[in-house]
């Protein structure tokens, strides 16, 4: 019978250089969608060769985590295998069952934060929600876009689950980036802001079926306007 090989005791250097790298990225040194410095500054940097650099610069753009642009250099295109795998998925998946899936996500987290929350953690959701309502006012759509990720990673995290922390962390770059990105009309813009106070009333009131019910009434109403959206588009 053949014999299995043991395992070598020391990992290569340019394996050596794909774990820092990767420990890096989820640490947010280099964040999702920057350009990381050019190879000649991460050798003198990092004093490894140019080989070593490019055969690990290669393992993470097969994992996922970058992307080479040509003439433009090297980006960062997720924080994690995991990320970058559910982002591929998501894109390829029918809009409904993303839908369906955001909302299973949104509506447990949302009950869960009811039950768990913290005085401190109420207090993060009214402050990003008053953040919201600045970015919607000052017509800054970008803006209100990232504040609105943040406040619905605040009321996961609210919840207490690490392991939902987690999945949601990675999934919900997925889910958002499949299902997002269009401008708010004034009308579903007030009946997103409604909403959201609302589930943050709920929240309060360590209502759980209440959070439930606005986290799945936000999550439908996003779906509405994005497909209105869209048709209108296609129409003209």
């Amino acid at each position: 019978m053949k014999r299995i090989n043991a395992p070598r005791r020391t990992a290569s250097l340019s394996a050596q250089l794909v774990d820092s790298l990767r420990s890096h990225i989820e640490a947010g040194g280099w964040p999702v969608g920057t350009r990381i410095p050019p190879e000649q500054v991460l050798i003198e940097e990092l004093g490894v060769g140019r080989s070593t650099l490019r055969e690990a610069i290669g393992a993470l753009v097969h994992l996922g985590l970058l992307e080479p642009r040509a003439g433009d250099g090297t980006y960062v295109r997720s924080a994690s295998e995991l990320q970058s795998v559910m982002v591929r998925r998501a894109g390829s998946a029918q809009r409904e069952n993303v839908l369906e899936l955001r909302t299973i996500l949104e509506e447990y987290a949302s009950g869960a934060a009811a039950l768990r929350r913290s005085d401190e953690e109420l207090r993060q959701l009214r402050e990003l929600l008053d953040d919201a309502d600045a970015a919607t006012a000052g017509a800054d759509a970008s803006a209100a876009t990232s504040v609105d990720a943040l406040f619905h990673r605040a009321v996961v995290h609210a919840g207490g689950n690490d392991l939902l922390i987690e999945v949601y962390d990675h999934l919900g770059t997925a889910l958002t980036s499949h299902l997002g990105g269009l401008p708010w009309d004034a009308a579903h813009a007030e009946e997103h802001a409604r909403l959201h106070r609302w589930l943050v009333d709920a929240i309060e009131a360590r209502d759980k079926d209440g959070a439930r019910e606005a986290a799945g009434a936000i999550v439908r109403l996003t779906h509405e306007h994005e497909t209105g959206t869209l048709r209108a588009a296609e129409e003209q």
